[in-house]
């Protein structure tokens, strides 16, 4: 064989490995498995957010979601669901282990996924709005608890087109998935797939990826196949960021740590060299601010309450007979509960409540000592020495020197004085006492 041909024969044999190169990297990646259990939040939010974006850096060939949840926050739903909308990675959510369920928010999210699978008994559905349901033992059926109240018939339309929308999406059945809201029925996995509304039921993993194995999804304008079949996995588990969020991100938790950073900088700015108040207020106001990232917070409200807040501290230093105290708690009271820009997001009532009496009571006990105290005479200073008894060190007919409180004082008289009379003060010049004697019977 020429040069020229083996030349040509190792040009071919290194690009055709150039263009296979790509394709088995990729086919090595692992696909990740993340677990969602429990209510969804903010933390599972932020959880499949960042769970993403990871899989596409490691150029994952999927991420699949198992699921087990009763439902959860319509804010983080639709952001999860979103995320999974403008994923770069195909999503397949397997409703498991056995016995686990897709519920109200659950279904959304499985209705938006590039694939939805099941394990067997297992079941989805009830995504009726919790807060927008018929009355709990009223006879009344769902269509006249939502003509009763327009609002509520205005939402429940607007997450029924929402879901209608997830399954056409994905060529599911959106009659369905349009039931599910609008009557919150229910269906087992092996119905589900009768009534074409998941793809397929698979046991376990290695069979989910068995049956996945060469069929079509849609991400954004551009179709992929996957090729799933004996790849890897790599189960994620939550980090240490996740669980604090988890803990912190309950809004009622939230507003309290907002509260004790506020206070506790208040204090500390108005009291320096205390220390911890400022040190604990810090920590809670940053863990606040943390878990406000992922909360949709009102500005209105948090100004609110800040303003708040800072009139009820502020009477405690400026006279204003209550003015600030009240005009502060009134606005701690309507910033607490415009908090948070979402219906299905609030503050507890009776928290808000309780939190509130107590700075009333507080600011009652504070203007009632600020009374007490303005009445009180002064015990310091020269205001201090107005109506002290003391006694003549030397006669003097003008002035001379008298010991008040142990200590010797320069005093003048109107009329002369004799050693060891009693006097009092009546006046004070600098550091000269005007003193009267005191007639002793």
């Amino acid at each position: 064989m020429c040069k020229s041909s083996i030349l040509r024969t190792l040009l071919v044999c290194w690009l055709v490995a150039i263009l296979l190169s790509p394709l088995t990297a990729v086919a090595a990646s692992p696909a990740v498995v993340i677990d969602l259990r429990g209510a969804i939040g903010p933390a599972t939010q932020d959880w499949v957010g960042r769970s993403l974006k990871q899989a596409e850096q490691a150029a994952a060939p999927l991420l699949i979601l198992r699921l087990d949840t009763p439902g959860g926050l319509d804010f983080s739903m639709r952001k999860i669901i979103a995320s999974i909308l403008d994923s770069k990675v195909p999503v397949v959510t397997w409703v498991a282990p056995a016995g686990a369920r897709a519920a109200s928010a659950g279904t959304y999210i499985l209705m938006a996924s590039h694939i939805a699978a099941m394990a067997p008994t297992t079941h989805l559905g009830a995504a009726t709005p919790v807060r927008l349901g018929g009355i709990s033992g009223s006879d009344a059926p769902q269509e006249k608890t939502l003509a009763s109240d327009p609002m509520a018939h205005k939402m429940v339309n607007d997450a029924a087109a929402y879901m209608r929308g997830l399954a056409a999406r994905h060529g599911r059945n959106a009659q369905w998935a349009e039931q599910a809201v609008r009557e919150a029925v229910t269906l087992t996995a092996q119905e589900a797939l009768q009534k074409h509304v998941i793809d397929l039921i698979a046991a376990d993993i290695p069979e989910l990826l068995r049956k996945i194995d060469g069929r079509k999804v849609t991400l954004g304008d551009t179709e992929r196949v996957l090729h799933t079949n004996g790849i890897g996995i790599r189960t994620v588990e939550p980090d240490w960021r996740n669980r604090l969020l988890s803990m912190i991100a309950d809004p009622n938790v939230a507003y309290i740590l907002l509260l004790i950073g506020i206070y506790g900088l208040i204090f500390e700015f108005s009291s320096p060299g205390h220390i911890v108040p400022g040190v604990a207020g810090a920590i809670a106001l940053l863990l606040a601010a943390y878990a406000f990232q992922v909360l949709p917070v009102s500005s209105a409200g948090l100004a609110l309450l800040v303003v708040g807040l800072t009139f009820i501290v502020a009477e405690a230093f400026v006279t204003s007979g209550g003015v600030l105290g009240l005009g502060g708690l009134i606005a701690f009271v309507l910033g607490s509960i415009i908090l948070f820009d979402d219906d299905n997001i609030s503050v507890s009532l009776p928290l808000i409540g309780g939190l509130a009496l107590a700075s009333g009571a507080f600011l009652l006990w504070l203007v009632g000592e600020l009374v007490l105290l303005r009445r009180k005479r002064s015990e310091t200073g020269a205001e201090g020495m107005l109506g002290e008894v003391g006694r003549v060190q030397r006669g003097f007919s003008h002035q001379g020197w008298i010991r008040v409180h142990g200590e010797s004082w320069r005093a003048e008289s109107e009329r002369p004085l004799t050693k060891g009379q009693k006097v009092r003060v009546v006046g004070v010049n600098g550091l000269v006492l005007k003193v009267e004697a005191i007639e002793e019977s």
